[in-house]
């Protein structure tokens, strides 16, 4: 299937794209056929497809073993653009530290690890893994290496999982926020990452019948921000919004003649296997204190530059940006599993649906669940290098009914449940994610902290912008180019100027943008989210649930809660690995 689309100039790509729509998110257009126009763009051929094409033969052979067998993996490392951008020598971690780049293009680089035995295999699965922990940026890297040891048995041991069950494995590397470029510019804003990972789909595609494994069967998976960018791709499959930006870093698949551009590739996938996806970043603040508003006090909220919660700015933010998060999930039209229209009214009741379901499993199971009155014991890991710690928690949200095997759950006091769930960590501060030049978020220096996810947003020679409305509003950092302070905009002025992009960028980042659209979005989801997960609202993953289970595309979407898990992702392999299997056996 071919798209066409009026290539413009990144700095005012689809400015089509209206604050309405892009509050909206589900039910409307996807912008397939948006047409704007520019200047100065060159015709070209497929030169791009001539120089990405697969070669067979360049390969380095590593051996590992799985289950203990001695496996025998041929690796190729690909540059999967023709234009990509070559990256800065030194550059942030997500840590805080700084690395020192050998490949300057380790950003737009795949690893394909093939298993020897299904190296003329063009039928079986690819497994495509990326990282973006916090949406940061993502050096390729894989863990497949010579005599690394794999476990298929193991529950948490995906990779090995993949090459016991024959798939190939693609390690995916991508753009994402904090990186600069040789020539000091910030070349990981949105959708960078989502445009690097629908370019390396393209390279598979483009050269599928010269390679080991299907690009009908790419199977895209993440934890964290990686599942945030899973579902940001897999639910806009195909859209042709993306196509200045691909057209931008000489991605495989694409005709540009003029000022039309054509793609003759897909870039689609087959499956999305997502664990706590951060998504809808646009909306992930009001979710977040939607969600959180009521029960936050002095304990489970961190002081920010020293002042407590309760006496700074931080409680007011909080009311303010949770009041906002109604209307937008009003306006999604969405409608719950009994067909009913999902409200704010009943999205928490929505969300507790999942909550009794994932408890009622465990019971059936054999799980012993603590009496209303009983302890919780919960062991949960510390940042690395450090001991794990365990809690005792008293149960004073759940009632069961009976005992056993035999139990359901009678209630669920919400309210103490969330409350339970910041015991075990503390939440996030007030803003979460769009956290710069607000609430006085600053270091002991006095400055401005980059925090959160605002420096995926805005041009490349600035460091960050606000990308929701109450931190653009409330900015407070001058000089910034960030906030009606310093533009003079309001927030929906601002968005529909233009001279930037920064609409666009939140909705090219946004599954639920594309959900529910003429996108193609992959026919099968595997996603969750842990029990006592506070990385981002509950609500914000039902919704992301609903949208899928809305969309009259997708075939299949298998969602839960697990229990007692936090954030962290792969601790169900031999579940999932199930799940995927039983969809790519279904599939002829």
């Amino acid at each position: 299937m071919q798209r066409k689309i009026k290539h413009p100039l990144l700095a005012s790509t689809l400015m089509a794209i209206t604050t309405a729509g892009l509050l909206s998110g589900c039910g409307g257009s996807s912008n397939n056929s948006t047409v704007v126009t520019t200047p100065n763009i060159t015709s070209t051929t497929d030169a791009e497809d001539a120089a990405l094409k697969f070669d067979a033969n360049n390969y380095t052979t590593v051996t590992v073993t799985v289950d203990g067998v001695a496996t025998a993996i041929r690796q190729y490392r690909v540059v999967y653009v023709d234009k990509p951008i070559k990256m800065a020598a030194t550059q942030p971690t997500l840590m805080g530290t700084t690395a020192t780049l050998s490949d300057p293009y380790v950003y737009q680089t795949m690893i394909i690890s093939v298993p020897e035995a299904v190296i003329n295999n063009q039928k079986t699965a690819l497994y495509f893994a990326v990282n973006n922990a916090g949406w940061f940026a993502s050096p390729v890297s894989t863990t497949i290496a010579e005599g690394k040891a794999f476990v298929s048995t193991n529950d948490t041991d995906n990779i090995g999982a993949a090459l016991k069950a024959g798939y190939v494995v693609v390690n995916v590397g991508t753009r994402s926020r904090g990186i600069k470029s040789e020539d000091g510019r910030w070349v990981g804003k949105a959708p960078a990452p989502v445009v690097d990972a629908k370019a390396a789909i393209r390279y598979l595609r483009l050269n599928d019948s010269n390679m080991p494994g299907s690009a009908e069967r790419i199977i895209m998976t993440g934890t964290s921000g990686g599942g945030g960018l899973t579902a940001a791709v897999s639910a806009s499959g195909n859209s042709a919004d993306y196509l200045p930006f691909l057209v931008d870093i000489g991605a495989a698949g694409i005709q540009v003649s003029g000022t039309t551009t054509t793609s003759t590739l897909k870039d689609g996938v087959f499956a999305a296997v997502a664990y706590c996806p951060i998504n809808n970043l646009g909306n992930a603040d009001t979710g977040y204190e939607w969600e959180y508003n009521a029960i936050r006090n002095d304990t489970n909220t961190p002081a920010l530059n020293g002042v407590a919660y309760s006496a700074g700015e931080q409680i007011s933010a909080s009311t303010a940006l949770a009041a906002a998060f109604p209307a937008y999930v009003n306006g999604l039209g969405l409608k719950r599993d009994n067909g009913t229209a999902l409200t704010d009214a009943n999205l928490r009741d929505t969300t507790l649906v999942q909550v009794k379901a994932e408890i009622e499993r465990q019971l059936a199971a054999g799980k012993t669940i603590p009496a209303l009155g009983e302890n919780f014991t919960l062991t949960q890991s510390g940042p690395p290098g450090t001991a794990p710690t365990t809690k005792t928690l008293v149960n004073d949200w759940l009632t069961l009914n009976g005992s056993g095997s035999s139990a359901t759950v009678a209630n669920i006091d919400y309210t103490k449940f969330l409350t339970f769930v910041t015991t075990l960590k503390t939440l996030k501060t007030v803003v979460a994610f769009d956290a710069v030049g607000v609430t006085g978020n600053k270091d002991t220096s006095g400055s401005w902290k980059i925090s959160g996810e605002t420096n995926l947003f805005g041009s490349d020679s600035n460091q960050y912008s606000n990308f929701n409305a109450w931190s653009w509003n409330n900015n407070a950092a001058n000089g910034d180019a960030s906030g009606s302070d310093d533009t003079g905009l309001s927030w929906s002025a601002y968005l529909s100027n233009p001279s930037n992009n920064l609409a666009t960028q939140i909705k090219l980042i946004n599954p639920l943008a594309y959900l529910n659209t003429s996108a193609d979005s992959a026919p099968y989801w595997y996603v969750r989210h842990g029990m006592v997960d506070r990385d981002t609202a509950f609500a914000m993953q039902t919704l992301l649930y609903q949208a899928v289970k809305n969309d009259p595309t997708v075939k299949d979407i298998n969602f839960k809660l697990p229990y007692l898990v936090g954030h962290s992702g792969n601790y169900d392999v031999q579940e999932a690995f199930t799940w995927i299997k039983a969809k790519l056996d279904a599939t002829p």
